[in-house]
């Protein structure tokens, strides 16, 4: 698993907040910076994977846990 710079927890939000809230902390990071993101809205698996594609950030890792998605990105 990797080390994350910064921890986003969206839990309980539903879309579009958890890919705002995602973008906001994305684009306060640095170039190379991992943030976690955590959600319960299932919804973001799709926003996500999409939101890092349109926008060249890498979603190193993408994975479910006791009924939260977590989402590991690397800002580029």
């Amino acid at each position: 698993m990797v080390e994350a710079d910064q921890v986003l927890d969206c839990s309980g939000l539903n879309c579009p907040l958890p890919v705002l809230k995602t973008k906001k902390a994305v684009d306060a990071m640095q170039p190379g910076q991992i943030l976690k993101m955590i959600s319960t809205d299932p919804g973001s698996q799709n926003d996500i994977t999409a939101w890092c594609k349109r926008t060249n950030n890498e979603l190193l890792e993408s994975a479910t846990e006791g009924g939260k998605f977590i989402f590991t990105i690397k800002k580029s």
